[in-house]
């Protein structure tokens, strides 16, 4: 990892300095720089706890399993998913796992019969997925993800760290291969998704997500048969 130079404290580092001594990091100093860059009490890893969350988890366990994680329950997820969760949670020894939900005043006002996912997916995401996220990370000064340029489309030129509103956004995965990925499950004898073996490549929500066939990119089962490609929490500026 370049060094950081010592003549100037960490904390004044900005995200475009963070990104240029980092852009070589592995995703272990990645995290581990987060971590000095703000403290634990003010960094939070957000994990959807899909097919690819095991990897982030287990590298920020082998940091500091104590750090907060943030997990959007959206109340469209699959049992497996958050069955997921609680096995990684005792796997991986988290400490400080926080299942974040839409607000129930908000639900019965914009999606009362349970549908706005078909009639207006990005409505559905921000009352489930962005406005939740705002909420939990109001504390937080950073936050991580797992998002990877190898995903594509607008994830393929992302930086390792870059300004999201008034926080820093760490992508410690952001310069990491498909094959550096399946050798943290293999040598962390990480447990998969219980989906995938059913042919989800791709879990978010169940009404939005679909099995991806042979040969599809890996996120063709998300809204499939929509131009939408994100849920928004990766396109909206935090404040």
């Amino acid at each position: 990892m370049n060094a950081l130079a010592p003549e100037m404290p960490v904390e004044a580092r900005s995200a475009l300095e963070l990104n240029r001594a980092l852009r070589m990091a592995t995703p272990f100093e990645v995290i581990e720089s987060a971590l000095k860059t703000v403290g634990r009490e003010r960094l939070a890893l957000v994990s959807s706890f899909g097919t690819e969350s095991a990897a982030l988890l287990k590298v920020m366990a082998d940091v500091d399993p104590a750090i907060p994680v943030i997990f959007l329950d959206t109340g469209w997820l699959f049992a497996e998913t958050l069955a997921y969760r609680d096995t990684l949670i005792d796997t991986l020894g988290l400490t400080d796992v926080r299942s974040i939900k839409p607000l129930e005043e908000t639900l019965g006002r914009e999606d009362p019969e349970r549908d706005l996912w078909f009639s207006d997916p990005d409505a559905c995401c921000r009352i489930r997925k962005v406005e939740p996220l705002s909420r939990a990370l109001a504390p937080f000064a950073a936050w991580l993800n797992g998002r990877k340029r190898f995903q594509g489309g607008a994830r393929a030129d992302i930086p390792v760290v870059e300004e999201d509103g008034v926080r820093l956004k760490f992508n410690p995965f952001a310069n990491a291969t498909r094959e550096e990925i399946e050798a943290i499950y293999r040598d962390g004898k990480l447990p998969p998704h219980p989906l995938i073996a059913s042919g989800y490549m791709s879990v978010g929500c169940m009404p939005c997500t679909s099995r991806t066939a042979s040969g599809e990119d890996a996120r063709a089962g998300r809204w499939r048969g929509r131009a939408k490609t994100e849920c928004g929490i990766h396109t909206m500026k935090t404040s």
